[in-house]
């Protein structure tokens, strides 16, 4: 009866078992676990390797446990390995959240670090996937030591030892030019260092040059595609060039030869030509206002901002009394009946000579560059045989 009553209870035991689903011990909570509130959300994880990753390892966001892993499976490709986290629904990742399987210790367990790059962008949402190409792991001891196995067993490490004595043959003798090397590289290390601003700016100079060549690039291969018609130019001209070039130098010759001969002379015309350029300077900004007005008369530059349409208004002053017109005429240095046609006997009666007044004073003298003093003028008046305008103004006998 005892033994009918146990089996009952083992039978009754494992249905119950049965029906709640249990597939083992990773079923049963762990204590000191991670709080996942009330409302996680599952996160899908893909990895190439999760070494000896179990379920209910921790899933931890800047150290900090926030989760947990619920399952770990194959992925669909039947390569990769695919891991179900639980995460607290209080804890906020970016939708492009990066994963590493980590050790907390050279010993320690193994859990999943989830963190944001450096980008991040949008947010993580439940049953989101972080693909196999956003994953790592970090390197195993057991893989450091297999190499470094690799390495004294069947690498090298049997030459370090001819390796050391080739060195030390080839440095005996030698060591003075060994302390000097090394003295000559720290002065250059020191000198370097010094610098270090100035290469600084030198490369970004560079990286500023390199940019504007980039952004250039497209004009900077039209220019060296057209650059081969030009250089064919160029070598059917050759002949052309190479005398002009051989021109260039009989023509230079030549000059300094010029120059050489009438080198006296030419320091003599420049020597003269000072005191006139002396005066010009004097002169200031009153020759080329005088210029202005000459090739503009009788309306100055000025005038043209008085223009309104296609005409312009000029307003002359003129004297018209006789007593100053013949006064004109009578200094005038040349005839003024001259050229009418007139009879000689008519044509003589401005007196003097060629047209000219007798009583006409003395023509300006020419500026001279240095001062001289004037020359005393000769006293006006008429003679007894005056002309005609010497009548007409009052003068005469």
């Amino acid at each position: 009866m005892p033994v009918k009553r146990t089996l009952m209870a083992v039978l009754g035991s494992a249905a119950l078992v049965s029906g709640c689903g249990f597939t083992g011990i990773y079923d049963l909570p762990l204590p000191g676990g991670a709080d996942l509130g009330g409302e996680p959300y599952s996160v899908r994880v893909q990895f190439r390797d999760v070494l000896d990753l179990v379920p209910q390892s921790a899933v931890k966001v800047n150290e900090v446990a926030v989760g947990r892993v619920d399952t770990v499976s194959l992925a669909p490709d039947g390569w990769t390995a695919e891991l179900t986290l639980l995460v607290n629904g209080d804890v906020k990742l970016p939708a492009n959240a990066l994963a590493k399987i980590r050790q907390s210790s050279l010993l320690g367990e193994k859990y999943v670090e989830l963190s944001p790059p450096s980008d991040p962008q949008g947010s993580l949402a439940d049953g989101a996937l972080i693909p196999v190409e956003r994953t790592n792991r970090n390197t195993e001891v057991e893989e450091v030591l297999g190499a470094l196995s690799m390495l004294l067993n069947g690498g090298g490490v049997e030459q370090l030892q001819d390796i050391a004595k080739e060195v030390n043959a080839a440095l005996a003798g030698n060591e003075d030019d060994i302390k000097a090397l090394l003295d000559n590289l720290n002065t250059a290390v020191a000198t370097l260092d010094a610098g270090k601003d100035d290469i600084t700016r030198a490369l970004d100079g560079i990286n500023r040059l390199a940019a504007t060549l980039n952004a250039q690039r497209d004009q900077i291969a039209g220019v060296i595609d057209d650059i081969g018609p030009g250089l064919a130019v160029l070598h059917e001209q050759r002949r052309q060039l190479v005398t002009m070039l051989q021109s260039l130098e009989s023509l230079g010759e030549v000059a300094v030869d010029t120059v050489n001969r009438s080198h006296a002379d030419l320091v003599a015309d420049l020597k003269a030509l000072a005191p006139t350029l002396q005066k010009l300077g004097e002169a200031g900004a009153d020759l080329p206002k005088s210029l202005e007005l000459l090739l503009t008369f009788p309306f100055t530059d000025q005038a043209a901002k008085g223009v309104k349409g296609d005409y312009f208004n000029l307003y002359a002053k003129l004297d018209l009394d006789l007593t100053n017109v013949l006064d004109n005429l009578g200094r005038s240095r040349q005839n003024p009946l001259r050229d009418l046609g007139l009879p000689d006997q008519l044509g003589g009666l401005a007196g003097g000579q060629d047209g000219v007044p007798e009583n006409a004073p003395d023509p300006l003298p020419l500026p001279s560059v240095t001062p001289q003093t004037p020359a005393a003028q000769p006293p006006s008046g008429g003679t007894p045989g005056g002309s005609i305008f010497d009548v007409l103004l009052g003068g005469g006998a």
